[in-house]
């Protein structure tokens, strides 16, 4: 019998929506505070935000139990997260796992607490579609993951550099984490460049939608490098050669 993965993971997210995460088979090289430390340095922070600890925070510990001899899952989130669900089962490769949210820490988790750091950290209020997998080497050294490279909708360099994608669906439903898995794992296995996906559910965030003349889910779109490029439909995605394609043309 082949065992799933052991390994403990750890998710950092900003009230943005940016994403920093690890997936730590040794379950002894990175903690909370080393996302931290690596948050600032991508988003250029005057300091660590360890005030996101725990309130945006998820982990998940998967380890073989001897007394049951079977291999065990917990997973973990705040309040603030929930909707962060399937990424969360798609990043940590845990299929339909439903996490346990965490209890309310009144000083740690207050919205009023937290708004008092937006001045001196806007940065963390915005999006910059980031969802950036931290290595097992130093974090200045490789990011590996998602995305690799922040890659700027407004850039106007000849040099190539980075995609940006958009994956719209309609609600967390089974067709949408099977959609987002397939978009993954070709992303992680085929791409060569350093790109961005965001995730855009067109039912809560119709004006994107609009934006981008999405009438269809799912669809895909590649936003950079110009000219704008989309795919239709979940047989249109299975087909992975195409959507490399489309990606990389």
């Amino acid at each position: 019998m082949v065992l799933p993965e052991l390994f403990k993971g750890i998710a950092l997210f900003t009230p943005g929506g940016d994403l920093i995460y690890c997936r730590d088979r040794s379950k002894q090289i990175h903690w909370h505070s080393h996302l931290c430390v690596a948050l600032q340095e991508l988003l250029h922070l005057p300091e660590p935000p360890h005030f996101l600890i725990p309130g945006y925070t998820a982990t998940i510990d998967r380890w073989f139990s001897n007394t049951e001899g079977t291999v065990k899952t917990v997973a973990e989130l705040y309040p603030a997260l929930r909707r962060y669900q399937p990424l969360l089962n798609v990043i940590f490769e845990v299929e339909d796992l439903v996490w346990t949210t965490a209890d309310w820490l009144e000083e740690a988790c207050n919205p009023i607490i937290l708004e008092s750091y937006r001045p001196e950290f806007p940065q963390l209020w915005e999006n910059h579609d980031l969802i950036v997998c931290l290595s097992n080497d130093h974090f200045s050294d490789t990011f590996k993951g998602i995305v690799s490279t922040p890659v700027k909708e407004n850039q106007t360099t000849d040099t190539h550099q980075g995609y940006i994608l958009r994956l719209f669906v309609a609600g967390n439903n089974s067709a949408t984490k099977h959609t987002l898995q397939i978009i993954h794992q070709l992303l992680e296995q085929e791409l060569q460049h350093p790109y961005t996906l965001k995730l855009v559910d067109i039912s809560k965030n119709p004006e994107e939608a609009e934006t981008h003349q999405v009438s269809a889910t799912p669809t895909l779109v590649r936003v950079w490098p110009k000219p704008v490029k989309r795919i239709v439909g979940v047989g249109e995605l299975e087909e992975l050669s195409r959507v490399l394609q489309l990606i990389t043309n």
